[in-house]
């Protein structure tokens, strides 16, 4: 397999007009994120059947061997290799029967075999396991014709853990691998860090909910029920839903009583330059700092991120599609600092373009693909449309993912490598 590095160190080609402008590139924004979230260090325990999707907050470390004493990996019968001379086959006296489970600590006699299952312990002497499909019975004896290896079929005391070793570490994100292992260990309860506390501010004298009626200049509010489903996973809890007016001293009132019950807030909406366009000041009111405004990006230029007393902030634009753009570029990454120093990395990867692709230079462009198939060398080939329209939210729908063009890009032949984003829900 050949590696490729990606085409621009700095994250996608974010490199011409808006990043000479002061605009961050993705990759810069990012790492100010990094900077700016400090991790949540309280934590709460929980037993395993409630932990999937939680960061160990304490490593899980083996409490004995595992396995615990040497057992049989098949169903099958135990013998001596001492007893198997000359060309085979050779015949032995069935001597007993050994179930998962039995505690007999049984010694296995010259010149015999005793029949044994997956999981159960070997008996004293055993230096191989003969799988039963290998073997015929009858008469009280077994007969057989391959000679088995030393140590075939047996799992040894400790060969998945020794006792003190550290089987998951302090960051660990869990899932069922990770509970498998937990539970190997013995550990019925794990250290997790506590609930990210998240606090959703949607803004817009326009925007009704979803079902209400609408006058003309009214319309459905799409991005709650969009972030609060891209927010939603375990070890986050949203704590509070807020619609507000475009009012600045109103929004400052509610940003800082937000700060003072979440450590996250995000907003939409009102973080671009127009005259309605207010959060920015209204952060600064409410005794906040802003880390960045704006990224060399398309769609979700006006992002902008900084913190209000012990939360965190992520203003994100008020068109749907940008919202989420920003949401999945910045907003996974920013919980997941919170939830631990690491932080989450999106699984960026390769692909080939179907057809050609015309790009405006200055942004890195983020055009909802999706992957069609492969090509003669087995790269991914990703289909998209000609351009990308910030409101149209059916297109994300209809979406794998995003493309990432890079910013000094006018046009790039079909078949050109570009870089390629799941959406979450897709990996």
């Amino acid at each position: 397999m050949t590696v490729l590095e990606f085409a621009d160190k700095n994250g996608c080609g974010c490199s011409a007009t808006d990043v000479k402008e002061k605009l961050l590139t993705i990759n810069e924004a990012t790492a100010a994120i990094a900077r700016l979230a400090l991790p949540v260090t309280e934590v709460e325990i929980l037993d395993l059947a409630d932990a999937k999707g939680r960061v160990l907050a304490d490593a899980v470390v083996n409490s004995a061997m595992a396995p615990p004493f040497d057992n049989s990996a098949m169903d099958g019968y135990a013998v001596l290799i001492a007893d198997l001379t000359g060309e085979g086959p050779w015949i032995l006296k069935l001597q007993d029967r050994l179930p998962a489970g039995d505690n007999r600590a049984l010694t296995l006699k010259p010149g015999h075999a005793i029949q044994i299952f997956t999981g159960a312990k070997v008996p004293v002497g055993t230096d191989a396991i003969v799988v039963q499909e290998a073997v015929t019975t009858g008469d009280g004896v077994i007969r057989f014709s391959v000679r088995p290896k030393p140590g075939q079929h047996i799992r040894r005391t400790g060969d998945d853990m020794k006792a003190g070793e550290i089987a998951l570490a302090v960051g660990q994100t869990l899932g069922a691998r990770n509970i498998a292992a937990a539970a190997a260990t013995g550990a019925a309860t794990v250290t997790v860090c506590r609930d990210i506390r998240v606090a959703l501010l949607v803004t817009g004298e326009e925007v009704r909910s979803a079902g209400a009626d609408l006058d003309v200049a009214q319309i459905w509010d799409v991005n709650t029920p969009l972030l609060a489903s891209a927010i939603a996973r375990p070890g986050v809890k949203i704590v509070e839903v807020v619609h507000i007016g475009d009012s600045r001293p109103d929004l400052a009132r509610e940003i800082d009583r937000l700060s003072r019950i979440a450590d996250m807030i995000v907003t939409t909406g009102g973080v671009s330059v127009g005259e309605e366009d207010h959060m920015p000041a209204a952060v600064l009111e409410a005794r906040g700092q802003i880390e960045f405004a704006g990224v060399a990006m398309k769609p979700g230029k006006p992002i902008s991120a900084g913190r209000v007393g012990g939360a965190c902030w992520l203003g994100l634009p008020g068109n749907p599609v940008s919202a989420f753009v920003a949401w999945t570029l910045f907003g996974d990454h920013l919980l997941g600092c919170l939830m631990s120093a690491s932080g989450v990395h999106l699984p960026r990867r390769h692909v080939i373009t179907e057809k050609p692709i015309n790009h405006a230079p200055g942004r890195c462009e983020m055009r909802p693909a999706n992957l069609i198939g492969f090509d003669a060398l087995g790269r991914e080939i990703a289909s998209f449309g000609q351009a990308t329209h910030s409101a149209r939210v059916r297109t994300l729908a209809q979406a794998d993912g995003m493309v990432m063009i890079p910013a000094e890009a006018e046009a790039l032949p079909e078949g050109s490598l570009v870089e390629y984003i799941p959406f979450r829900d897709q990996f």
